[in-house]
């Protein structure tokens, strides 16, 4: 299983075309601007997109959303839990502030534990992460975590929204993920990538691991 990173849009998210090179099957995470740019990735590429799969619905993550599913004729899936941001307002106008589109509606979402599973070599096992928002999730599989807004390089997501807990963030990130082996590659949703290993060590806001073991 191979990892793109796709740097687009404004506040430079990462988008991230998993693919296996023998099938080439492919899943698009987090296509939050550029849809011309990742589609060109993919096609140069002769790959096969089965699905749009993103981390948490925030609009920097859901900007191109609408182009890559139309142009492949693919489904969009997302955690039950942040279906309602897709037609928030506050969400809404910040894409059209952004300069983004906004996103269309999911076709079906995803759960803590499940395997999404397009052939032998392109497996990803959603986690569900809460805090950063509701229904975030991170996508594991192959020795690469896919994390979105949960854990970047020595930082972790934003918990000040009405709808964020800073708690419940930190807890996510110490006993869903900080479980995974040390030499897990961690690709964000923002910056470079970095490990597990890295973040238990470094990370200023997870050095204290009191009450969370």
């Amino acid at each position: 299983m191979k990892f793109e990173v796709i740097t687009v849009g404004p506040i430079e998210e990462n988008c991230i075309v998993a693919y296996c090179d023998r099938h080439k099957s492919a899943i698009v995470v987090d296509p939050g601007d550029s849809g011309k740019k990742i589609i060109s990735f993919i096609e140069a590429n002769e790959l096969i997109p089965k699905l749009v799969l993103n981390t948490h619905c925030h609009s920097d993550h859901t900007g191109a959303i609408k182009t890559i599913v139309e142009h492949f004729d693919i489904p969009f899936l997302c955690h039950e839990e942040d279906v309602w941001m897709l037609s928030s307002q506050e969400q809404l106008d910040t894409a059209e502030y952004m300069g983004l589109k906004a996103p269309p509606l999911n076709d079906a979402t995803v759960s803590d534990g499940e395997i999404v599973d397009l052939c032998d070599c392109l497996a990803l096992e959603v986690i569900h992460t809460p805090g950063h928002t509701k229904g975030g999730i991170c996508l594991y599989g192959d020795g690469k975590l896919i994390s979105g807004d949960t854990i970047f390089q020595q930082s972790i997501g934003r918990s000040d929204w009405e709808y964020s807990n800073h708690d419940t963030l930190i807890k996510s990130i110490k006993t869903r993920l900080f479980i995974l082996p040390d030499e897990t590659v961690i690709y964000p949703g923002h910056g470079g990538t970095t490990t597990i290993g890295l973040e238990k060590a470094r990370n200023p806001f997870l050095r204290q691991t009191e009450g969370y073991a």
